[in-house]
């Protein structure tokens, strides 16, 4: 069964999370946005042995020690989909206008499309494309302990921004409707920022998309 760790990172506060399967004790962290040494602590207070990084998208409080944390384990990197290519080039720029120490363009060993699975130990993750809030967001699902990792796309009271290059309102809200509240209103997500919440809750209440049928 899937378990998972929150492990809040960068000055954005970014909820870059440690998935890991019960009884492989084989990990993935998702969006390893910076601060690698309290991802690394995480990894080693859990006892579990890292085998991939996964990314939902390229913005680089999400994707910024991706680089390093893969090239240290020695481990492949997962997402996000190919159009955030250019938001990967972008993670030096991105450096010198947030002010982070250190963060590097990074080469992912697979991109992800819409239906993809991938594994952590024995669990398998369902991969739904949902750009908007970047054109190569990615977000990922598991059906059995029904729990998401949903990337910047939704927020407990709010959504992703869409003012950045290649956003798009209208793009986002559709991914939210048809790719995650299908999934039900009693899965879990967490968010890239924020605590956790429900698709439910935030069909109801969400006042960005609060009445959207799933």
């Amino acid at each position: 069964m899937l378990q998972f760790k929150i492990i809040p990172v960068t000055p954005f506060q970014q909820n870059c999370t440690l998935f890991w399967c019960d009884q492989t004790m084989q990990a993935a962290v998702v969006d390893p946005g910076g601060d690698i040494d309290l991802i690394k602590a995480a990894i080693e207070q859990t006892g579990v042995t890292l085998t991939k990084v996964l990314i939902t998208h390229a913005h680089i409080d999400h994707a910024g020690a991706t680089h390093d944390l893969a090239t240290q384990y020695s481990v492949p990197i997962e997402g996000p989909h190919k159009e955030d290519q250019f938001w990967i080039d972008l993670i030096p720029m991105q450096k010198e206008r947030f002010g982070f120490a250190h963060a590097e363009a990074f080469k992912t060993d697979r991109w992800l499309n819409q239906g993809d699975k991938v594994t952590v130990g024995d669990v398998e993750l369902e991969v739904y494309f949902c750009p908007g809030h970047t054109p190569g967001h990615v977000i990922f699902f598991d059906p059995d302990t029904k729990l998401a990792q949903v990337g910047d796309v939704l927020f407990k009271g709010s959504i992703g921004r869409t003012d950045f290059p290649r956003g798009d309102y209208d793009t986002l809200i559709s991914s939210i409707k048809n790719n995650l509240f299908p999934l039900g209103d009693d899965v879990r997500f967490i968010p890239g920022h924020g605590p956790m919440s429900t698709f439910g809750d935030e069909r109801r209440t969400n006042p960005f998309v609060s009445g959207q049928a799933g």
